[in-house]
């Protein structure tokens, strides 16, 4: 059950401006799983779609030009390990410390990006 709930939330991320791993972590926190293990659980739950999504992409520039794979491959090497390094930190922080940092970026935002999308500096 809880399986198909976390699936539900990671749905919500195809709604431009959800985030994938907010939708989880809060469906986690909701259903009563602890902040460590709901974060872990959502981190876990992107490896599919992550890989899913870097496969797809590599196959379509693939097929459009010769493709240099050497710095490719290097970059997502550096990728996984800084990913990796940031994700064991944010476990700590999350152990310890409240989501409140987080809730104030993301309200903030998305202040800023109503305010220019009123006041016409973006649009649409």
């Amino acid at each position: 059950r809880d399986g198909i709930l976390f699936g539900f939330a990671q749905a919500l991320a195809l709604i431009p401006g959800v985030s994938r791993s907010g939708a989880t972590i809060s469906a986690g926190l909701a259903m009563g799983y602890t902040r460590g293990a709901a974060a872990r659980y959502a981190f876990l739950l992107a490896i599919p779609a992550v890989l899913a999504s870097g496969l797809y992409e590599a196959t379509k520039i693939s097929s459009e030009s010769a493709v240099q794979w050497g710095p490719t491959i290097l970059a997502t090497a550096i990728a996984f390990v800084v990913g990796l390094a940031v994700i064991a930190w944010l476990m700590r922080w999350l152990t310890t410390r409240s989501y409140l940092p987080f809730v104030i970026y993301r309200v903030a935002l998305g202040t800023l990006v109503i305010v220019l999308l009123l006041t016409g500096v973006l649009s649409a």
